[in-house]
């Protein structure tokens, strides 16, 4: 897909991105526990997960806040999930690699599609879930990015939300009829669809090959360190799948087709 360097506004400015994502990444962490939970997320005011006490503007700054509290709520004391600064942490890396890895505003479309994904993974790392108020806006905003950045390629990003879709819709299903249970979740479907919209069909081989050496290795990894894992051990793929799109949204298939 041609990525053309287009002229942009100020506000779509790289240095805006930056200071804007560890703002995004504290959003993404209200999402990550409030989404499975089914609790209100834009209305709800945050609070301590201990306390419940309202936390004022000034306990929300992106690092500062946490670490001028040393990690520790300032209304009762207790300590502070390190999965918040984390988070912002990361979101800021999305930003940073999408800086300096592509051009122009589609910078500021990469950070987005990256930090759906980070918010993806972490839910199905902790849920087994991904959430259709994620995956599915996702495959729109993949199939408008197609054409807005190269339009004659739309099709190709269509047939990619189809096939990736439907290729794990299949291996869900005859997974079903040769083992007599669920192996594979109707999410890891929609998000592979989500990702053919990003990626086009050209990407989604590279898309699967890489998410299943990210399983693999992380699956040795574990063996390695003496955990015994059956063969009917159940593992979120979809963290791998997030992984894997990233990185070919980023740097493109293996083989360009």
């Amino acid at each position: 897909m041609g990525r053309p360097s287009t002229p942009m506004p100020p506000i779509l400015s790289p240095v805006v991105l930056l200071l804007v994502a560890p703002f995004i990444g504290s959003f993404l962490g209200v999402l990550i526990k409030r989404l499975p939970a089914e609790r209100a997320i834009m209305v709800a005011r945050s609070a301590c997960d201990h306390c419940q006490r309202t936390l004022a503007w000034h306990d929300l700054v992106p690092f500062v806040s946490w670490h001028i509290a040393r990690g520790h709520c300032r209304y009762c004391g207790r300590a502070i999930d390190r999965f918040y600064p984390m988070v912002e942490l990361a979101a800021f890396g999305i930003a940073l690699m999408s800086v300096l890895l592509l051009p122009g505003w589609i910078a500021w479309a990469g950070a987005g599609f990256g930090w759906a994904l980070l918010t993806l993974a972490r839910i199905d790392q902790e849920h087994y879930f991904l959430p259709d108020a994620i995956t599915l806006p996702l495959t729109l905003a993949g199939l408008a990015m197609a054409w807005l950045i190269d339009a004659p390629t739309l099709l190709d990003h269509v047939i990619g939300a189809v096939a990736g879709f439907g290729f794990f819709m299949g291996v869900a299903w005859l997974y079903r009829l040769l083992r007599r249970r669920d192996g594979l979740g109707g999410g890891d479907a929609k998000l592979l669809g989500a990702l053919g919209a990003w990626v086009a069909w050209q990407g989604l081989p590279t898309v699967i090959l890489y998410a299943a050496a990210s399983g693999l290795a992380l699956t040795l990894a574990l063996a390695a360190r003496g955990r015994r894992l059956e063969l009917g051990h159940r593992m979120p793929f979809g963290p791998h799948l997030c992984l894997a799109g990233w990185l070919v949204w980023l740097y493109g298939p293996l083989v360009p087709l």
